[in-house]
């Protein structure tokens, strides 16, 4: 079986190499040597680029050795984020949280300082004085150790 530490290799070099700010999201090795490569970039990947790191990872294993399938795309917008640099990609932005605890949170991705996200949640409240629910803006913390997955919401306009 392919080594998943040798694709990893591969296309951190193809990373390295282009000059281009990617970042790896996954690589997975399947069963029968089904390779998935995940990898993005803050403005997207396009398909040439996905055809760029195939071709180049394609090039580094050799088939006559140990026959593989190859897969290179981007993360889908609905996946939950699962790398660093894909919460900053995402600041400004509608995402929901799914805590451990079962709670959802539904707001603007403020922060990320690699162990906390903050999230500017609208809730409507009736606070003492008020006559009825108002819509209240809380910035409210959540460590990745609390957090089941957090999703970018794709605005419908």
């Amino acid at each position: 079986m392919i080594d998943k530490q040798d694709v990893v290799a591969l296309a951190e070099r193809f990373i390295e190499e282009s000059g281009k700010e990617y970042f790896l999201v996954e690589v997975s090795v399947h069963p029968g040597n089904a390779i998935s490569i995940e990898f993005d970039h803050m403005d997207g990947v396009s398909i040439d680029e996905c055809v760029a790191l195939s071709k180049y990872v394609e090039k580094g294993l050799d088939r006559e050795v140990e026959d593989f399938e190859l897969e290179v795309g981007s993360p889908v917008l609905t996946d939950p984020l699962r790398h660093p640099l894909q919460y900053r990609k995402f600041f400004g932005e509608t995402v929901e949280v799914l805590l451990k605890n079962g709670q959802k949170k539904k707001g603007t991705l403020v922060s990320f300082d690699g162990q906390t996200v903050t999230v500017e949640v609208t809730e409507m409240l009736k606070k003492e004085g008020d006559k009825r629910k108002k819509a209240y803006k809380e910035e409210m913390k959540f460590s990745l150790d609390e957090i089941k997955w957090t999703k970018y919401i794709v605005p419908f306009k």
